[in-house]
């Protein structure tokens, strides 16, 4: 899941060797953090969020067909 959301990420943003994904696991819910350049936050944010949502979308998507719950946190330095 960490590779999947750093692979979708990096095809987004103009630094990728700035992205960084930190997985953090918990009983029943993984919150994976995410941080990029400062100039690149709302190329993941996108317009009104979506790109953030479309990216939350998919995560939940894969995440339920493990059994489990995945939360994804946008960083800024």
């Amino acid at each position: 899941m960490k590779e999947f959301i750093d692979y979708i990420v990096r095809a987004l943003v103009d630094n990728p060797d700035q992205v960084s994904v930190t997985e953090i696991e918990g009983t029943k819910t993984t919150v994976y953090e995410l941080k990029v350049a400062q100039e690149d936050l709302g190329k993941v944010i996108g317009k009104h969020g979506n790109t953030a949502k479309s990216i939350r979308t998919l995560l939940s998507a894969c995440s339920a067909r493990q059994g489990k719950r995945a939360v994804l946190e946008i960083l800024e330095d």
